[in-house]
């Protein structure tokens, strides 16, 4: 049985291993991504890599849960805030009006990622994580807000897939079709979504 010391050590190479994949893939994208660009960036030895993990995708698989398992809605909002600001607020950390180039080239990165979900298995499951996750982010803040009247009494699941894949579709056009009109005309659209079907007599 593992000690203490020793499972506390293989929990900091497994974060060590997370990071180090984090900022691979971030330079250098799915297609380019090999186990030589994270040992780049990783400060210990190749064959700590292959001694955890057998190729890249297990790597990335591992690295979507780790990223999953570290999100929180506190994240991304004031739990303090009134429910429309928080709901805006989530809207901007998922969909934000602009995004710098570390950002840019992690989305970039996320989107090769689900792209693999087409045709692999575990892939899908993780983007399925994913989606189920911010989704039911959104339906906590919506009922939260009809609970405390600031929303009109609508379907909370119905209308957060509505937000969702809204904002899955910008994302979209943002890095493939590099249509940050998109982006602008879709915060604009879920603006005006929230004032007129959420919020009780117009706002």
């Amino acid at each position: 049985m593992a000690s203490e010391a020793e499972s506390s050590r293989d929990t900091d190479t497994q974060t060590a291993i997370m990071e180090a994949t984090y900022r691979a893939l971030c330079e250098h994208g799915y297609a380019d991504l090999t186990i030589d660009t994270i040992n780049a960036e990783f400060e210990k030895s190749k064959s700590l890599l292959y001694y955890h993990y057998d190729d890249k995708d297990e790597i990335l698989l591992n690295l979507l849960g780790y990223l999953l398992d570290q999100f929180t809605v506190e994240e991304a909002v004031d739990p303090n805030d009134d429910p429309d600001i928080q709901l805006r607020t989530f809207i901007e950390w998922l969909l934000p009006w602009s995004i710098d180039g570390d950002e840019r080239e992690f989305q970039i990165a996320l989107l090769e990622l689900r792209s693999q979900a087409l045709s692999n298995e575990a892939y899908r499951e993780q983007f399925t994580r994913a989606d189920a996750l911010l989704k039911g982010a959104i339906v906590d803040l919506i009922e939260k807000g009809i609970e405390e009247g600031s929303f009109r009494a609508v379907d909370a699941d119905r209308t957060a897939e509505h937000v969702l894949s809204t904002i899955n579709g910008a994302m979209v056009r943002r890095h493939t079709a590099e249509d940050e009109s998109a982006v602008r005309t879709t915060r604009k659209g879920l603006e005006g979504y929230i004032e007129s079907y959420l919020l009780p007599d117009n706002g």
